[in-house]
């Protein structure tokens, strides 16, 4: 029966990760601007005021880095086919060699196995009939699906700043209510605010030292692409920053992203791996060093059961899930901690 459950209950989160993903989106985000209202309350602002301010202070900072960024994002849009056909002819050329290549010899062998596999189901085209090839995907429809994609994005992202707002307007209100409804002595009361308190805890570290490990990564990035003369520095390393918030997956795209911009611009191997390098230094004295120190000593989690839930969660809800399964999966951890019959979790997920 619990096995049944579990499945049930990963079923229905994977069909309702449309309504699911932003609640859990604005949830954290109340969590991480929880202290700046608090603080602006303090100043004699009402609840729904203060909400209001850091909300359309948050927005405005969006804005404003938008703006900032708009003339190379520009640049860049309108250098994207010229750089497309010039980064295609590059790897031809840099893939010319008089013996066959490895990948070569593969690509012989998989039309060997295909034509093979052809003549023993029997469908091998008559002689002198052309074989049919199916019809390969426009690259148009590609494009206008990864434009759906961006708006469900945006679309997410509305609905989360939305309900962030909501809960930051209504202050302390769900939290006293959870404390009524769990139980009437006092003992579970009183386990019931410890684990809100520690999940509060939890999570606002964790966002904090995501917010700072990024955003030094990005000002060192700043400067060392500008430092080794690649064009538009702040762009790049801007892309790189937001790219490195996806654990594990993102600085591998950051790294592919800058890659091919260096291999545009200098049009060699040497320049691609001086941007490329710097990079990767960065992000493995940044991104891991310092980003799993801070969070290590914060969260005390287990960085095996970390990653494999951020695995999980990745394939539960693509991308989204990958940013949330760090912190749920701490979330679960603080429970566990304080729940006797689910002390066997804590102790797996401990460090």
């Amino acid at each position: 029966m619990y096995v049944i459950a579990a499945i049930l209950a990963i079923a229905a989160a994977k069909l309702a990760a449309d309504f699911i993903v932003p609640v859990l989106v604005g949830i954290f985000g109340a969590y991480a601007l929880r202290p700046v209202v608090t603080a602006l309350t303090r100043l004699r602002l009402p609840e729904p005021v203060a909400a209001t301010v850091v909300m359309a202070t948050l927005l405005a900072f969006a804005g404003s880095t938008a703006y900032y960024l708009r003339d190379d994002v520009t640049d860049a849009l309108a250098d994207l086919p010229q750089g497309v056909h010039k980064l295609r002819v590059r790897i031809r050329d840099l893939s010319v060699d008089t013996k066959p290549t490895p990948i070569q010899h593969v690509t012989a062998a998989a039309e060997e196995l295909k034509k093979a596999a052809n003549e023993v189901a029997g469908s091998t085209p008559p002689a002198g009939v052309a074989p049919t090839s199916a019809k390969t995907p426009d690259i148009v429809d590609r494009v206008t699906s990864q434009g759906v994609n961006i708006l469900s994005t945006l679309s997410t992202l509305g609905i989360a700043l939305t309900i962030t707002l909501f809960l930051l307007a209504a202050g302390d209100t769900f939290r006293r209510r959870l404390v009524r409804i769990v139980g009437t002595r006092l003992a579970e009361r009183r386990v019931t605010v410890e684990i809100l308190d520690e999940i509060d805890t939890q999570i606002q570290r964790f966002l904090l030292v995501t917010l700072i490990t990024n955003v030094v990564l990005g000002l060192v990035l700043w400067g060392a692409f500008a430092a080794l003369g690649l064009e538009r520095p702040a762009l790049w390393a801007f892309c790189a920053a937001v790219l490195h918030v996806i654990p594990y997956l993102g600085i591998l795209l950051a790294l592919t992203l800058v890659g091919a911009v260096a291999l545009l611009q200098f049009g060699t191997l040497g320049g691609m791996f001086a941007i490329v390098g710097v990079a990767v230094v960065a992000a493995i004295a940044i991104g891991i060093y310092m980003q799993t120190w801070l969070q290590g000593r914060s969260s005390r989690m287990n960085a095996v059961a970390v990653f494999i839930s951020v695995l999980f969660f990745g394939w539960l809800w693509g991308g989204w899930g990958l940013l949330l399964g760090a912190p749920l999966i701490a979330i679960v951890k603080t429970i566990s901690e304080r729940i006797e019959a689910l002390k066997p979790v804590a102790e797996f997920l401990d460090d």
